[in-house]
């Protein structure tokens, strides 16, 4: 029998779980807290937990499937992390300092089938997805390497924007939701949370009708059908009007503002006309909307493709916000470590193909 990381349960499922094993009720309050207010890395260290109850969990459940193959510091205090998988796949996480706080990025999907031209993610073609456990096992990873430090520091922040399309992966992703979100927990709040899409229209509307209150970001990219198209082969089956339509319903269910992803590629989707277009089609619902302009991080397999001037990218700021757009430019964390979402996975992929 195989045995399934716990970290893919959320609270009611290991209640539901353990219950339906015999064990008390309060029986999931005592290893939850273990989990993620410990973070104990051995079943055996749970030394309020009956014997019984800890040798059926360890019967059927791991800690840990994750397994760190490669740790990148830059020198603004970015971390990225490579994870080799029980399968021997890789994935990546990113460690972020702000001043607001920690946040990390995590992934998944081990690789990207949205075809993006530009991204470094989608290099590399969608082998699966992740269980709701590995994805949850980033976070942990990411707090007990923090936890190890000694310096109080804890996860607050957590954008879903790593390799894969999270809307593409929904029942693992809002499980992994509310594990994080759960306030026994690691106690993440949902405001916190940001989850990015790129424009699984049909998805937005299942989104939408969740009872959790996470941020959502569109990766748009483009004000228009013929560009986007040429730039993301998913606006094929996603055109911008169904795009808009299913964030109108969106809007609708949870008055909450969107963030719209704008990757600034040099002489492709960085002139003024692209901005006064991108400021018409979000005007009917500028009040709850918010431009991140994204200078492109270059990627050597990507050579057509270069960050816009700064010059440039001031003029498409100044043209939004002319309009009543609300906006602003995002830089680049961790440029000295394969700063591109999936740039370090896939050199290791390359490099270990060619020995």
């Amino acid at each position: 029998m195989s045995k399934q990381s716990i970290y893919g349960l959320t609270f009611d499922q290991l209640t539901e779980w353990l219950t339906s094993h015999g064990q008390k009720r309060f029986r999931a309050d005592q290893v939850w807290n273990w989990l993620y207010k410990k973070r104990v890395a051995n079943f055996s260290e749970m030394n309020n937990v009956n014997s019984e109850t800890i040798d059926l969990l360890e019967e059927h459940f791991v800690l840990h499937t994750l397994e760190e193959d490669i740790r990148q510091e830059s020198k603004d205090g970015t971390i990225k992390f490579l994870f080799k998988m029980a399968d021997g796949n890789l994935i990546e996480t990113v460690l972020m300092r702000f001043h607001y706080g920690l946040s990390v990025c995590v992934t998944t999907q081990v690789g990207c089938n949205i075809g993006c031209s530009f991204c470094a993610s989608g290099l590399l073609r969608k082998n699966r997805d992740l269980t709701s456990a590995e994805i949850v096992e980033q976070i942990m990873n990411v707090q007990k390497h923090l936890d190890a430090q000694g310096k109080d520091e804890r996860v607050s922040h957590i954008v879903v924007m790593g390799i894969g399309e999270p809307l593409d992966n929904f029942t693992n992703l809002m499980d992994f939701l509310y594990v994080v979100n759960d306030d026994k927990g690691l106690n993440i709040g949902a405001r916190h949370i940001t989850v990015s899409t790129s424009g699984l229209a049909h998805k937005i509307y299942e989104f939408a009708d969740t009872d959790i209150q996470v941020n959502l970001a569109v990766s748009l990219h483009a004000p228009n059908n013929e560009l986007r198209t040429s730039i993301m082969k998913i606006n094929k089956a996603f055109p911008i009007e169904k795009l808009m339509k299913s964030i109108e319903y969106y809007l609708e269910k949870k008055n909450r503002r969107i963030t719209y992803e704008y990757i600034m590629l040099r002489d492709v989707n960085d002139h003024k006309e692209e901005a006064v277009e991108l400021a018409k089609l979000l005007h009917n619902h500028r009040h709850l909307a918010y431009v991140n302009l994204i200078p492109y991080n270059t990627v050597d397999e990507h050579i057509d493709y270069q960050r816009s001037e700064s010059t440039s990218i001031q003029a498409f700021y100044e043209t939004l916000k002319e309009r009543g757009i609300n906006c602003g430019v995002r830089w680049e964390n961790g440029a000295d470590i394969d700063a591109a979402c999936g740039q370090l996975r896939s050199k290791q992929i390359n490099k270990k193909k060619a020995i």
